[in-house]
Order: C-alpha cells, then structure tokens, then sequence
C-alpha cells in the first residue's frame, strides 16, 4: 500500500509555488518528493469519498475547481475544470454519497455546488449563493467571505462559515443540488469565523476565529443551528501581536489549531476545555496533518512542510521538507 502526500499550494503572483507536489511517506514518516503536477494555485484538496480522484479549489481572481485522477502510481492528471462562480475558492469539500462538491469562495462572498459523475468527473454547477453583509473588522469585513463549507455527516446539510459577516449559513441540499435556506447563526463580533469541526458523538463543534485568535465551542440544538458555548483563545499564551488561527483538526478528545503570528500548532483538551501546549511549527503555518502520531504542517512562508512529533511537551523537533508557498497538506492511501 503506497501512502502518499499531495501539497497544495500558491502559485504566479500569489506564491512561488508550481501546482501539486506529491511526497511518499515512509513507515517511520519520512517525506520524499516523487512528482509534481503544475497547476494554478491549487490552495486546497480534497478526495473523492470512495474514488481515487482529488479536487483542488484554484484559488483565483477567476476562481475555478479542477478534478484529478489518481493513477496506481500516483501520479496525477487532470479530468476536467469548473468555474466556481466566485472569486478566491478557498475550501471544497464531498457530500458523504459522492455525488456532489460545495465550493466556498471568499472574495466572492458565495457557496457553490457541483454534481459529480460516478466516475467522479465534474458535471455542471447546480447551484450558487451569494451572501450580503459585514463585520466591524474594517479592512477585513467589509464583505461576505465565504471561508469553509461543512456538509452534515449524513449529507442532507451544507454550513457556510462566512469571516465576513460573522456567521453560519446553513442550506439544505436538495437531492438535485440545490441549497434552500435553512438557518442562520451568529458568532461574537469580530470573530471572523474562518473553519469549522463537528465532535462525532456529540452536538458540539468548534470554530476557528481567524480575526479574533479564538477557538468558539458551539452547540447543534437542532441540524445546521448553532448556538455559542463559550469561547477561549486559541494559543496557550495569547500574542503580543496578531494571529491569524487557520486551521483545525479533531482526533478523538484532542483539537489542534494551527496560529499565524505565534507560528504554532496548539493542542486543546476538549474533555477539560483547556490548551494544553503551544507547538513551534514555522512560518505562517496553514492547513496541517495528522497521520500515525505526526503532524504535518503546511508552513507557507517558510516554503516548506515541516513535521514533528505530538508530544505531551510541545518540544518535538521539527523536519523541514522544502516545497514552495504550501497551503495544504493531503495525505492519501493507494490499496
């Protein structure tokens, strides 16, 4: 079973990226490039549920979403584009049935949703929501900024986490792909909402507060409805100066944060509600990974993923695998 790791990244005037790159991952975690396929500013990825296809968001002014094959060696070509209807696609994501791609595009202030094929190629767009609006965060919230688009586990829901507005939209998804307002909720001013997480098990989630430096715990009383828990900052130790939180993950009863401005990966006991440690993890760390005990973390302008250890400490030791303006980091199986 090969494992592989797909980098997205920025490319032209936004990055000296090139396209993806892909990485094999050794046993002992080990990354080595094996390929890269150009492409414009592939910004994030994401895997078909059941197919060896990946999506990547294109993160321009004439925003478009691009579907690739992964053939048995890895190496990736191309199945077809999109336009997203919206500027800077930022975020993509499958319905749990294969069957439809939602796009967030940020500039755009707008939600998109594609049909899929069964083999998994691009159909056509069957729907585009533009949201209106703002935040008090003058040069950053002048507008809607679609930032994240989060299906329900079983599919029947898409939330749009939108920085601008301070808001989660959330549609219901129509069997045709279709979004029908549903519900709309709204987080602290200011908080410039950037991701969210829903806990397995639970009706609780977590929202990444990219303008604020937060992490927000909600509550899903009823589906695609959210209601504000309480709300903590997203380090261990609050900066002096800014951060920008990018990224989260959930694994079991651990949550991590990726910080910009701290430049670190903080890890959260949700059973507790406290951080637990800040770790050291480069410059302007994005999206990350964790895979068997490793975390791997876009780190864009260091021009490299870095890797460490999790540790109880935070002192892991970090690895630096050079690749140019990264963004995501897309670990990936081969049966």
């Amino acid at each position: 079973m090969a494992e592989l790791v797909f980098v997205g990244c920025y490319t032209g005037d936004a990055g000296n990226g090139t396209g993806i790159t892909t990485f094999s991952r050794s046993p002992s975690g080990e990354l080595g490039e094996v390929g890269a396929l150009p492409l414009e500013s592939p910004s994030w990825l994401v895997q078909h549920p059941s197919l060896p296809v990946l999506y990547a968001a294109n993160e321009l002014s004439a925003g478009g979403v691009t579907a690739l094959a992964i053939a048995p060696s890895g190496t990736l070509s191309v199945l077809g584009t999109a336009e997203t209807g919206g500027a800077d696609p930022c975020h993509l994501a499958v319905t749990p049935d294969g069957r439809f791609l939602v796009c967030a595009n940020y500039s755009g202030g707008s939600l998109a949703v594609f049909s899929l094929s069964p083999s998994g190629a691009l159909l056509s767009r069957t729907a585009l929501v533009r949201h209106s609006g703002s935040g008090p965060v003058s040069d950053r919230q002048e507008a809607a900024h679609v930032h994240m688009v989060v299906p329900s586990p079983d599919g029947s829901i898409v939330s749009a986490v939108d920085l601008g507005t301070d808001e989660i939209r959330s549609y219901t998804l129509t069997s045709s792909g279709g979004l029908e307002p549903l519900a709309v909720s709204a987080l602290p001013p200011g908080t410039g909402p950037r991701q969210l997480v829903r806990r397995p098990g639970t009706d609780l989630a977590y929202v990444v507060g990219e303008l604020a430096g937060t992490l927000v715990t909600v509550r899903e009383p009823s589906p695609g409805a959210f209601e504000v828990v309480s709300t903590t900052a997203s380090t261990c130790s609050p900066p002096s100066g800014p951060n920008l939180a990018a990224h989260v993950e959930l694994t079991g009863s651990r949550l991590y944060v990726s910080n910009r401005g701290p430049d670190c990966v903080t890890e959260f006991a949700l059973d507790d509600a406290a951080a637990v440690t800040d770790q050291p993890c480069g410059a302007n760390p994005r999206h990350f990974a964790l895979v068997d005990g490793t975390c791997y973390v876009a780190a864009q302008s260091e021009d490299a993923i870095t890797a460490f250890t999790l540790t109880a400490s935070g002192e892991a030791e970090l690895r630096y695998y050079p690749t140019g303006s990264p963004t995501f980091v897309l670990p990936v199986s081969l049966h």
